[in-house]
């Protein structure tokens, strides 16, 4: 089962990969873990309290050199500025609608979003943390649960495999361990 809790309410839900996608295009929440969480509100307040504060002051010194018309650091600053305004709106609109992922401490034998997960492949073996789609960074190797492989992985246990089509063929993932 895959606890979460939202800004409004706490709910359990069963986590297979129907019920997650069900939730994730019906509830319009998105998922994220603590660390994840807490990742993007330190993002949103250095945006706040740094990046955009610094843009204005350079973009109120250079409407103070004279002709706007004519003035790139005035137009490259206001550009700038726009850019952060836009990209702290998507995060406050991001966190208003989050819910956090809270890992089942009971069932740490199937796979869930949240956990770690460590496969075996023909090329050796490869450690994986589910987590939500805004969080995912492959080359960290972070997976969202939406990704091929996190949407096979979900609901399954150690010693199960999975086979997932990739741009070079199938291949079979084998679930050595879940954290």
């Amino acid at each position: 089962m895959l606890k979460y809790r939202s800004s409004k309410k706490t709910c359990q839900t069963f986590c297979t990969q129907e019920v997650f996608l069900f939730f994730i295009m019906n509830k319009n929440n998105i998922l994220l873990t603590a660390q994840g969480l807490e990742d993007l509100k330190k993002e949103l307040d250095e945006l706040k309290k740094v990046k955009l504060p610094e843009v204005m002051a350079r973009v109120a010194k250079a409407r103070d050199d004279g002709d706007l018309s004519e003035n790139a650091a005035y137009q490259f600053g206001r550009e700038e500025a726009e850019f952060l305004g836009g990209r702290i709106d998507e995060l406050e609109e991001i966190l208003k609608n989050s819910a956090l992922i809270i890992p089942n401490t009971k069932n740490k034998g199937t796979v869930e979003l949240g956990c770690k997960v460590t496969v075996a492949t023909a090329n050796g073996k490869s450690q994986f943390h589910v987590v939500g789609e805004w969080e995912a960074k492959p080359a960290e190797r972070k997976i969202s649960g939406s990704s091929p492989l996190g949407k096979a992985l979900l609901g399954k246990k150690v010693g199960e495999k999975v086979e997932v089509e990739a741009p070079a063929g199938k291949v079979v993932y084998s679930i050595v361990s879940i954290e």
